[in-house]
């Protein structure tokens, strides 16, 4: 008499297509630039690099297929935060923010969100990196400043802002490969100007990360392009 066997092809095939799906799933890329004030005494900017690494090290232990790249600029006087990754990753980071801001020593003062994009088609950056700025880094071109001087709609701050970070993201594209910091130490005219950061600081166009944070979690979660959306279209920056 034949022993009677189970059939757990259906286990199989339930596995099989399980793991199909998961394969399938893309996570949506998204990109934010966020802007932030440093306290006048932030003497060692060099922890604040160090802060955002752990954290982006704890995020993507969080958050394994959610790649997280971009760039941390940290000027003497703010810093400039380009982070690619997905939803929950950047709000994890407008969370951080938030937090640093509340805390009695505060380093970060007050932040400005210049730009959230949903969905774009490529990143600017390979990885993730920061670079402390040199005090002679950050004062720009004198082509730069005379721009300023003649123009101080926060249009034309912000495009500079995106055009800027479009070129660079161009130039890592070029041979040989080398991390940001490298490349803006050898043209130095892929630098924001401080300066313009610095005016964008007060401008009231932008949300804090406190407004987004509170939008972000009402009943109503309205889907929200931040920054000027004809002009980051027109820079290809989604």
């Amino acid at each position: 008499m034949a022993t009677p066997t189970k059939d757990t092809s259906f286990l199989s095939n339930s596995s099989e297509e399980e793991e199909e799906f998961l394969s399938d799933e893309k996570v949506v890329s998204q990109r934010l630039i966020v802007i932030s004030r440093l306290h006048h005494r932030s003497a060692d900017r060099t922890k604040l690099g160090a802060h955002y690494e752990k954290l982006n090290s704890e995020l993507s232990k969080r958050h394994i297929a959610d790649e997280i790249t971009g760039l941390l600029l940290i000027y003497p006087s703010c810093l400039l935060h380009v982070i690619e990754s997905s939803g929950d990753v950047l709000t994890s980071v407008l969370e951080d923010l938030k937090a640093l801001q509340q805390q009695p020593n505060r380093d970060l003062l007050e932040a400005k969100i210049l730009f959230l994009a949903h969905n774009i088609e490529s990143r600017l950056f390979k990885e993730w990196s920061y670079k402390v700025m040199d005090k002679d880094q950050v004062v720009g071109s004198f082509r730069v400043r005379r721009l300023e001087d003649d123009d101080e709609k926060t249009e034309h701050l912000f495009c500079s802002v995106l055009s800027t970070l479009q070129k660079l993201g161009e130039h890592l594209e070029r041979p040989p490969k080398a991390l940001p910091g490298l490349v803006l130490d050898k043209t130095p005219v892929l630098i924001i100007p401080q300066r313009t950061l610095e005016k964008l600081l007060h401008r009231d166009e932008f949300m804090s990360p406190e407004q987004y944070l509170h939008l972000y979690k009402s009943p109503l979660n309205i889907n929200t392009e931040f920054g000027h959306l004809t002009a980051g279209s027109l820079l290809s920056f989604t």
